[in-house]
């Protein structure tokens, strides 16, 4: 199934997202990870990739953790975990992403079960559902 989301304190709007409910927690595609010294500390800096055309943006995040987090491939990584607001069917949610480079990937963002649970009930024959509401129309019903 797939959506459109929005993730305020990012600036990205209806960006495309994958929902996965065989994924625990959530990626967001970003590139050049890495820490950084300021005069306040250090801080997390990430470059997110924008829509095709669009130049990419750093973004630095002082509240950040480490995680290991098994890939598609089964293979453990340790990536970075920053919090953030989620936007979806007009609901604000705070959720923790992994950043994690997902170019080879069809979608930029996955939305793990972590974010669904309690929360959602995924429909995989649906699409672009909070999208849909967003814009005011109906949703596509699949025939019986």
């Amino acid at each position: 199934m797939t959506d459109r989301i929005d993730l305020p304190d990012l600036g990205l709007f209806d960006a495309y997202a994958k929902v996965d409910t065989g994924a625990y927690t959530s990626a967001l595609h970003c590139k050049d990870v890495r820490l950084v010294r300021t005069k306040n500390g250090q801080k997390l800096r990430f470059w997110l990739i924008g829509e095709t055309g669009q130049e990419s943006r750093p973004f630095y995040s002082s509240q950040f953790s480490q995680r290991m987090i098994r890939n598609s491939f089964g293979v453990s990584e340790l990536r970075y975990v920053i919090k953030t607001r989620l936007k979806l069917f007009d609901r604000t949610i705070r959720v923790e992403f992994t950043l994690a480079d997902r170019e080879q990937m069809r979608y930029p963002i996955l939305l793990g079960r972590k974010i669904l649970r309690n929360r959602f009930i995924v429909d995989v024959s649906q699409k672009d559902l909070s999208y849909q509401a967003k814009l005011g129309q109906s949703p596509t019903l699949p025939n019986p």
